[in-house]
């Protein structure tokens, strides 16, 4: 593994939501984090959530990229940080897909401006910094937090809550056991 590229402080840890913890596990590296967003795919529908939550650099963007890449089929597709946009809206045949990065949102009321309300319940939805939703959290999603550990590898934690369980099965069979 190579050292991290830029320093990350210890402080900007996201708040997460007050749902049970559905699994745990380790992805050593970007194959592995590939190889669980095309798992991911394969199982994402239109109407599902999953809100990606860890500090900067934790592997966020590289987890919706790659599951963007996988539900598109399209492995060398450019896809775009929605850093400054806020959202980028692809395409994939039977479902739209949303990415959505909250990292620069000045206030909870615009989540609705940029449509994201209407698209959870429509569209495959993947919004990093999902804790300026809070407390409004989609009762409909799952919540993936990533941490990167000094190795460079990624410990992953699963939050579910009780409604969703349908969205929660399916997610399930994608992470290793």
């Amino acid at each position: 593994m190579t050292a991290p590229l830029i320093p990350l402080p210890e402080t900007d840890a996201p708040a997460l939501p007050n749902w049970p913890v559905v699994a745990r596990f380790s992805l050593p590296n970007e194959a592995a984090t590939d190889a669980l967003a095309t798992r991911l795919a394969a199982v994402l529908q239109a109407g599902d959530t999953v809100l990606l939550s860890g500090s900067l650099g934790a592997g966020k963007t590289h987890l919706a990229r790659a599951l963007i890449r996988a539900c598109l089929g399209a492995p060398a597709e450019p896809v775009p940080s929605p850093t400054f946009t806020l959202v980028q809206s692809y395409d994939a045949g039977a479902s739209e897909i949303w990415h959505a990065d909250l990292y620069r949102l000045g206030d909870p009321g615009e989540v609705s401006e940029l449509g994201l309300d209407d698209a959870f319940g429509q569209a495959i939805c993947l919004v990093e910094w999902p804790d300026r939703l809070a407390p409004d959290w989609p009762q409909e999603a799952v919540l993936i937090h990533m941490e990167r550990l000094p190795d460079d590898s990624r410990r992953v934690r699963v939050f579910a809550p009780q409604e969703g369980k349908s969205l929660t099965a399916r997610v399930l069979t994608a992470f290793p056991s």
